[in-house]
């Protein structure tokens, strides 16, 4: 049995597709994605709980994102989960986690 990393999410985009060009003619999107979950708590309580992730795309997927996903999009996507770190400019240690999106399927008229 093989295990992979593979993640499904649907939802809304939280801002517009940032773009990023290089040199080789290739392109990277980045955007950010809000999911809901509805659950009711001890006290009975109904609760919506809002999760934000970071997605990124590279080649076709990204021309798609660029062309066609605006702000407010609903859309499903599929893809890995990616870690990554950094030291910032005060030699600080930062973690970044991100979708790194193999599949795009767009969702609402919006």
């Amino acid at each position: 049995m093989s295990i992979r990393n593979k993640v499904t999410l649907i939802g809304f985009t939280g801002k517009e597709v940032e773009t990023v060009n290089f040199e080789n003619g290739g392109m990277k999107v980045s955007v950010s994605l809000a999911t809901n979950d509805h659950y009711t708590n001890a006290k009975g309580e109904k609760v919506e709980e809002t999760q934000w992730h970071s997605l990124v795309a590279f080649g076709k997927t990204a021309e798609i994102f660029q062309k066609y996903v605006p702000k407010g999009k609903e859309i499903a996507v599929e893809g890995k989960i990616t870690y990554r770190s950094y030291d910032d400019k005060d030699g600080v240690k930062r973690y970044i986690t991100e979708i790194r999106v193999d599949e795009l399927l767009l969702l609402s008229g919006k």
